[in-house]
């Protein structure tokens, strides 16, 4: 037994020292484990280039002060990343990516944890010109936001599968947008104003030209056209019923090449083009069209063919870009359309005045014809400073003609009078606009705009004077010329507040200096918001305070006396000064998604008015006068729709608009002694005023053929006695089919297209040739068939190039 005893000694002993050391062992790791818990700090941060954009899946790793990496990771979609450590002290955080140059930050770990990181990643190449120009466009998108207001966009996809594709008037594509009423001669009002419209590209706004027959802008040229209405933030003044808001093509984001014969019935002529692309820094997109058609104005007869209504309107357009540097472009915006126009006769009239030595002269004869020029062109350099500062400078200019040229014998023998009339309008000024994204949630904006326009209005008007209350036979000549000149002064201040993630509050004010007919101004503050109340669901409302300026086209008193006594003399003597309009603005909306695909919405306004400006056409001459109410008031609700799914894309809007005044204080030598009198003592409805539109269209894609078909509705503009009446109500609808067939051996695609314009042949007046400021009838088009092909040239590429 003491043999053994020893043995049994030491075992004993080496399992109780086992035992101690593993007892140590499982206290030291709860002590690590505790001592890890309690201080671990984490590390966190973002990856982005050198624009600003987040990187994703870049690989990242930690080192301590030793070079000793401790840990990995990766960014993730939004570029965030981030570590875990244990240990206070400092750290390097590198990144690494293909394509782009390695990237350190350093960071102290302290017992408060560790500051965000932004690690900005350089490309091993430099920024191509694409991704630079598609930042310059979002930094230059956002100098004009659109809070508050109603925004209803055509993109270059809907444009061309409207049935008459990029073909289509400019007038008729906006006609598609809720709350816009057809006129004649091509005009239209959005929410009960006379024309009133701002048109804009890149930005830009164009100053004001001549109103005449031909449309000056072409969907052609557009990437994507949106009207914008409603209470708009301060930089929006001067025309503010609609905003025409006009995206351009870019040779370097648009590379093509197409050539595009279209044409038909009523002797419709319109070949056009497309050009745009790129060499190094500088990108190019051009445009041109021409359109020959024999009936180019309403005509006062129904029927298909009219007398004497052959135009002839050929339109150009270019875009031309060269890029400073990666963050700095300087842009050639410019334009042409040159138009001429015969004026309908009206077949069958009775003669009211003899014309010594000329006995008989039958209406149909009568010749008047109309030439118009528009010429205008934008310089802009548009850029960003750093990530927080975006500008835009652009000094413009644009010059615009109108001449009439009567038919001296029928005019004399059937209205009294002949009169040559030439007016221009030469515009030239700046536009600056400015956006800070320096400040959380806050994005300030300060911009100004400046405009002097001369306007030459030259009068030369034959007439027979009327003696003893007869008109005499041979008539004498008068000789009018004018020239005016006109100051606009612009400027604005505006905040966009992001108070949370679903409310957008957007205030500011505007100051605008008008010297010209009249010298006035007014600050006018706006203030509107935007809730996002549920997902899919967005409010708005906003109040505006805004002030227009009368058009440059004025009749002077001394025109009404040297008329006097005359067959050539107005109804009435007075002749007031056209004056500024001053409104009170609001409006309120909402917008749903009610499911995936399907958008509704409904808006409402109301604008109270003092110096209501309005316009009518009191010749033969098409050319409009400026006069004024004394009080006005315009209302309205408008409901949108549409419908998205798969192939198939349909959409709806309806709009009820009352539009009145009472008093005209300006320009009354235009109506009669009793229209005067009936106006002073009630509120009339506007010779624009129509209660109810509708606009609906649908294009379903089958089997590679695209069938659309749009359509409007009308329920009849004024007419009658200080517009008591109204006009029947009016359908018009069109429809066309689309097919693509690519060309072997890569030679290009052609594109058919058919289109029908009022497929059922109604016969409808837009005018009748009463109501204040409506000198004739005018008929809506008849029914007409067209077709068109388009050759897409296959030799034009995206250019693989890059910026400075």
């Amino acid at each position: 037994m003491r043999r053994n005893l020893p043995l049994w000694i030491s075992v004993a002993g080496i399992l109780i020292q086992l035992a101690i050391q593993l007892a140590i062992c499982e206290s030291a790791a709860a002590a690590n484990l505790k001592t890890s818990t309690t201080t671990k700090y984490r590390i966190t941060g973002v990856v982005k280039d050198a624009l600003g954009r987040p990187i994703k899946h870049a690989a990242l790793r930690l080192q301590a002060s030793n070079g000793r990496v401790v840990a990995h990771s990766s960014s993730n979609d939004a570029g965030e990343f981030s570590f875990s450590v244990g240990a206070r002290g400092p750290y390097a955080v590198v990144a690494t990516k293909e394509g782009f140059k390695t990237a350190t930050a350093i960071v102290t770990v302290s017992t408060k944890g560790a500051a965000p990181l932004v690690l900005a990643m350089e490309a091993e190449k430099s920024v191509s010109l694409a991704v630079a120009a598609t930042r310059l466009d979002k930094a230059r998108n956002s100098l004009s936001p659109d809070t508050g207001g109603s925004k209803y966009t055509f993109s270059e996809q809907a444009i061309q599968q409207l049935p008459q594709g990029a073909n289509t008037p400019l007038n008729q594509v906006i006609l598609q947008a809720p709350g816009v009423a057809q006129d004649s001669y091509g005009q239209i009002h959005v929410r009960g104003d006379h024309a009133n419209l701002q048109y804009r590209i890149n930005g830009v706004q164009l100053p004001e030209g001549i109103t005449g027959f031909g449309q000056v802008l072409s969907p052609r040229f557009a990437q994507s056209i949106s009207l914008l209405t409603g209470v708009l933030p301060a930089q929006f003044g001067l025309r503010t019923a609609g905003i025409v808001d006009i995206k351009t093509k870019d040779g370097l984001l648009d590379n093509l090449a197409d050539v595009d014969l279209y044409g038909g019935q009523r002797g419709t002529t319109q070949p056009s083009f497309e050009y745009g692309g790129s060499k190094g820094n500088f990108s190019y997109f051009v445009t041109g069209q021409y359109l020959g058609t024999d009936r180019g104005v309403e005509p006062p007869t129904p029927g298909p063919t009219a007398i004497h209504d052959t135009s002839n309107q050929g339109a150009g357009f270019g875009y031309f870009s060269y890029f400073l540097n990666s963050t700095m472009r300087l842009s050639l915006i410019t334009g042409t359309a040159v138009n001429h126009f015969q004026i309908p006769a009206n077949p069958n009239q009775p003669q009211v005045f003899v014309l010594a030595g000329v006995p008989v002269y039958p209406s149909a004869k009568v010749r008047d014809n109309q030439f118009e020029q528009n010429y205008f062109n934008v310089l802009a350099l548009q850029g960003t400073v750093g990530e927080d500062f975006d500008y835009q400078v652009a000094p413009f200019s644009r010059y615009s003609a109108v001449t009439f040229n009567p038919d001296h014998t029928g005019d004399l023998i059937y209205n009294g009078a002949a009169a040559r009339v030439f007016r221009s309008d030469w515009g030239n000024g700046f536009q600056i606009d400015t956006a800070y994204h320096g400040v959380t949630d806050h994005t300030f904006r300060l911009g100004g705009y400046f405009d002097a326009e001369r306007a030459e209005i030259d009068n030369h008007e034959s007439t027979f004077k009327i003696v003893g209350g007869v008109p005499e036979t041979t008539p004498i000549s008068f000789v009018d010329d004018l020239a005016l000149q006109t100051w606009i002064y612009s400027g604005y201040i505006q905040d966009e507040w992001k108070l949370t993630k679903q409310l957008t509050f957007n205030y500011g004010v505007r100051f605008d200096l008008y010297d010209g007919l009249v010298r006035a101004d007014q600050a006018s503050p706006r203030v509107a918001a935007e809730y996002k109340l549920f997902k899919g669901t967005t409010l708005h409302a906003g109040y505006a305070r805004q002030m227009t300026p009368p058009e440059t086209e004025l009749v002077l008193v001394s025109d009404i006396k040297q008329l006097e006594g005359t067959t050539g003399a107005p109804p009435s003597k007075g002749n007031g000064t056209p004056t500024v309009e001053r409104d009170h603005l609001f409006d309120a909306g909402v917008t749903q998604e009610v499911i995936p695909g399907l958008n509704v919405g409904i808006d409402s306004y109301y604008k109270k008015a003092a110096d209501l400006i309005d316009e009518g056409q009191f010749g033969p001459a098409l050319i409009f006068e400026t006069f004024n109410y004394a009080k006005g008031r315009v209302w309205g609700v408008e409901l949108t729709g549409s419908y998205t799914h798969e192939n198939i894309y349909a959409y709806e809007n309806f709009a009820y608009s009352v539009a009145q005044g009472t008093q005209v204080e300006s320009g009354q030598f235009n109506f009669t002694p009793a229209e005067l009198s009936y106006i002073n003592s009630h509120y009339i409805f506007l010779d624009h005023d129509q209660t109810f539109t509708n606009s609906a269209g649908a294009v379903y894609n089958w089997h590679g053929f695209a069938l659309s078909i749009d359509g409007i509705y009308g329920s009849g503009l004024r007419s009658g006695f200080a517009n008591t009446g109204n006009l029947p109500f009016y359908i018009q609808v069109d429809a066309g089919i689309t097919k693509r067939v690519p060309l072997p051996n890569n030679r290009g695609v052609l594109e058919f297209r058919t289109a029908i314009v009022n497929l059922a042949d109604r016969t409808y007046l837009v005018r009748n040739g009463t109501g204040i400021g409506v000198f004739a009838d005018q008929y809506g088009p008849r029914r007409a068939l067209y077709g068109g092909i388009k050759w897409e040239l296959p030799f034009t590429k995206p250019a693989s190039v890059q910026a400075p």
